[in-house]
């Protein structure tokens, strides 16, 4: 349906109506791209901190960064990993800057099958931000989704209350278990899933409505708010906006700044398709998850599989490339190359 020129006019953007629904989430480490889409909150990762780390506007936070983990001193490998942390928390401060909620901050994927290694970092990091005065209470940590990072959210969010974000989010089992672990939200991937689908099969276009990450999260919302759950459902990983506003209603929705400009430019009608009213008449039923069904279940689902294993090795070789990059700040000059 085409829009006269003087009605797009009065009419609010894609965007600014998704916000009537849906707590928007800025999905990047650009502080100029927060700065122009005002969001509520914000997510980071290692792959979007080192693009960030690499435009000349945020030279100011690495070298921070990198006299930080010097002044600890230890050894080499120790002071990388304390410029790293650092770097991450240096992003984060200054991203809360520019919103009034909360920013995500992760966890080194390298320690997704290490539920002890991932509580000691997540505290660390949550350290890090109370030196720069930042509460914890604006803080999440994200996790990646296997069984060990489900388990240390639970135990961040019982025994040391730290608000987790739970990532590489693919499966319905893995969403159960996240809300039996009472996380405080879960981001499931609605792009990487459609990827899959598109490089696996014979459809490689899919109506909004027929996404299967959209009905993925979908069937996740509902069954959330069916049985009461209060764990937040976080969209992420967007490749247009039909996904985003197919998901109109959702707790919250991560989005690129590239896809915010897009929204903002589009003058259609936006109605929700998800409600809590809805979810709780639909025919889902409860199920229970301990760690053999987690992973009989997950490991069923050979989309999620595959795409969980994926997603950490990508976070992983990403957060190596920091790590190469900061080494080479904090020691080529003083060997003298």
């Amino acid at each position: 349906m085409s829009v006269s020129p003087v009605k797009r006019q009065k009419m609010e953007s894609a965007l600014d109506q998704l916000k009537h629904h849906t707590t928007v989430v800025a999905d990047t480490g650009d502080f100029n791209a927060i700065d122009e889409y005002k969001p509520l909150d914000a997510t980071t990762n290692p792959s979007l901190i080192l693009a960030a780390a690499q435009m000349p506007a945020y030279q100011k936070l690495v070298d921070d960064a990198v006299a930080y983990g010097k002044k600890l001193s230890g050894s080499e490998e120790e002071q990388i990993k304390n410029a790293s942390d650092k770097l991450f928390v240096l992003f984060g401060a200054e991203i809360l800057k520019r919103i009034p909620g909360r920013v995500s901050t992760e966890v080194d994927a390298r320690l997704s099958f290490d539920k002890e290694g991932m509580v000691q970092r997540a505290r660390r990091l949550i350290d890090l931000y109370k030196e720069v005065g930042v509460s914890k209470d604006r803080i999440l940590i994200k996790l990646s989704s296997t069984w060990e990072g489900i388990q240390a959210g639970r135990v961040l969010e019982a025994e040391y209350g730290i608000h987790c974000n739970m990532t590489l989010l693919f499966s319905f089992a893995q969403a159960v278990a996240c809300a039996e672990a009472g996380v405080t939200l879960i981001s499931p991937f609605v792009g990487r899933i459609l990827d899959w689908y598109v490089a696996n099969g014979d459809k490689k276009t899919y109506e909004p409505s027929e996404d299967p990450g959209v009905k993925s999260v979908t069937k996740i919302y509902n069954y959330y708010k069916k049985f009461g759950y209060k764990t937040i459902v976080m969209g992420a990983s967007f490749r247009n906006t039909g996904q985003i506003k197919a998901l109109t209603g959702c707790d919250y929705l991560t989005i690129s700044p590239k896809l915010l400009a897009e929204l903002s430019k589009e003058h259609v009608k936006l109605t929700p398709t998800l409600s809590v009213k809805e979810a709780q008449a639909c025919d889902l039923e409860k199920i229970h998850l301990d760690e053999k069904a987690f992973r009989w279940h997950h490991n069923e689902d050979q989309m999620a599989v595959e795409k969980l294993s994926d997603g950490i090795r990508r976070f992983a070789a990403d957060a190596v490339k920091l790590e190469r990059m900061l080494k080479e700040r904090m020691f080529s000059t003083e060997n003298g190359k």
